[in-house]
């Protein structure tokens, strides 16, 4: 639900280093009122640090960020009384219970949510009297993300939204994230599952070595997928290796347990239904499939290169 309002966070040539290195090198983006923008990179990317200037938590030594018009290191009470944040590593004091930790962060702004239904929606209220110690990992998780809400922020930070949580919950989530998002909510997500980023996300900015590599919608990212798409087959009798790479777009043939898979465009498909025909080679339990997100961040990043 992409909104052609002004944006609501605006970076602009983010810099930050530490020791001398360039930890986040020219980052620039703009967020719209009303968007899930994700940001997307490799370890140590910089995706973190990013954020949390944006938070106000640290500040860029270049470069201009402004939430809702305001500094986040000038203005931070007035940001932290519109952000919310769900930060990637997180603690409170262990002997708080659900219930209260909720009560506490609740009390923080003018105008919270009603935190019982949110943490209904989270699973969380057979655990309101749970001290947070005693919390499991998945627990804890949920527990952060309804204190990022509570406030009933006009924008909310998740750094890594769904680590540590169960399919269930983490789908869960997601349609909390949506329904969130539907009230008007900016959400600035931090993600490395691809297919968090590719269901939630309106844009995402790919981040690697501290720039922007890309910036554009889930399926602008994918149809740069060096193959964009992907047809696998079990032939009935082997095939020309030359003639296979020497397919119209083809960008890989690859061979596992007597199945050939190639990447490339709709052309290589037609034209591999030529080949076959030509060869009379019958292509068994043939599937073409769309290139993924996890296609298009490895062409990015270069990931899983050696």
């Amino acid at each position: 639900m992409t909104t052609t309002t002004a944006p609501l966070i605006e970076v602009t040539g983010l810099r930050k280093t530490y020791a001398g290195r360039a930890v986040v090198d020219g980052v620039s983006f703009t967020v719209g009122e009303g968007e899930i923008f994700g940001i997307l990179g490799p370890n140590g990317a910089g995706k973190t640090t990013t954020v949390e200037c944006v938070e106000g938590l640290r500040a860029a030594d270049e470069g201009r960020i402004r939430v809702a018009g305001l500094d986040p290191v000038r203005d931070h009470a007035q940001v932290t009384g519109i952000l919310g944040a769900q930060l990637q590593e997180s603690e409170i004091q262990p002997k708080l219970t659900v219930k209260e930790a909720l009560e506490l962060y609740s009390a923080f702004y003018p105008a919270p949510l009603d935190w019982r239904p949110l943490a209904d929606r989270l699973r969380l209220t057979d655990k309101l009297g749970t001290r947070f110690a005693k919390l499991s990992g998945g627990q804890k998780q949920r527990l952060f993300i309804a204190l990022a809400l509570v406030g009933n922020p006009r924008v909310v930070v998740l750094d890594e939204l769904t680590t540590g949580l169960d399919p269930r919950s983490r789908r869960d989530t997601w349609e909390l994230i949506e329904e969130v998002r539907d009230t008007g909510v900016t959400v600035l997500l931090v993600t490395h599952f691809m297919e968090e980023a590719q269901r939630l996300c309106d844009r995402i900015a790919v981040i690697d070595q501290g720039r922007v590599a890309a910036l554009d919608t889930p399926a602008g990212l994918i149809s740069r997928a060096a193959g964009s798409t992907v047809i696998s087959f079990t032939p009935s009798a082997p095939l020309d290796e030359r003639a296979l790479a020497g397919l119209p777009a083809v960008t890989s043939v690859d061979h596992k347990d007597g199945r050939t898979t190639l990447t490339g465009t709709d052309d290589t498909v037609t034209a591999l239904l030529t080949l076959l025909a030509r060869q009379h080679v019958t292509a068994h339990q043939l599937r073409v499939s769309d290139a993924t997100l996890d296609d298009a961040f490895l062409d990015l990043t270069g990931a899983g290169q050696s």
